[in-house]
């Protein structure tokens, strides 16, 4: 590893991913994230088709579903943090849930707060802290200008708005990426 790079690793993360501009260790589909044996903290970004709300629907690849599983056990051994959409069902997961503890938690956010162009709620799995220790969370004032799901399965004042693509949904905000690498620099455990 460089000595200007930083101790984290992103993992799960798509290959334009905003990490990869960020000076830490990333683990895309090419670099696969299944090997990843520490040392750093991690963040995980596991895909969520097999686990949304929309999962009769979804098409995930052979094994993908178990990708998150795997990030879960990453993100608890080597401490960081995971982020799924709110509605997952990963969090309601045995195995996931066997690990809360004092330094084990979750956390509901907003990715709006850090400049998404929509709505996009999201539940932090984080591993290493405790909820006391999280550095402070800075809140986007601006407008929300796009939906994250079609128009036509919402009802009410946004339903004018445009709907993201599916790359614009998937990508972390930048300051939301920056605020997840503060939580895992802070999540060492080994």
């Amino acid at each position: 590893m460089e000595n200007n790079l930083r101790p984290v690793a992103a993992l799960y993360v798509r290959a334009d991913s905003i990490y990869k501009k960020k000076c830490i260790e990333c683990y895309d589909i090419e670099r696969d994230a299944r090997i990843y044996a520490g040392p750093y903290p991690v963040i995980a970004h596991p895909p969520c088709r097999a686990w949304g709300h929309l999962k009769g629907l979804a098409k995930p690849r052979p094994g993908e579903k178990d990708l998150a599983l795997l990030a879960v056990q990453q993100v608890f051994e080597y401490g960081g943090v995971l982020e799924h959409p709110s509605g997952s069902s990963l969090f309601k997961e045995p195995r996931l849930l066997s690990t809360l503890g004092p330094d084990t938690f979750f956390m509901s956010v907003n990715q709006h707060w850090w400049g998404h162009k929509a709505e996009k709620r999201t539940l932090l799995y984080i591993s290493g802290i405790t909820p006391k220790q999280m550095p402070a969370v800075s809140l986007s004032l601006d407008a929300i200008t796009h939906v994250v799901v079609s128009s036509r399965f919402k009802s009410g004042r946004r339903k004018s708005l445009p709907e993201l693509s599916k790359a614009a949904r998937e990508r972390t905000p930048d300051r939301f990426a920056e605020w997840l690498i503060q939580v895992a620099l802070l999540c060492r455990k080994k």
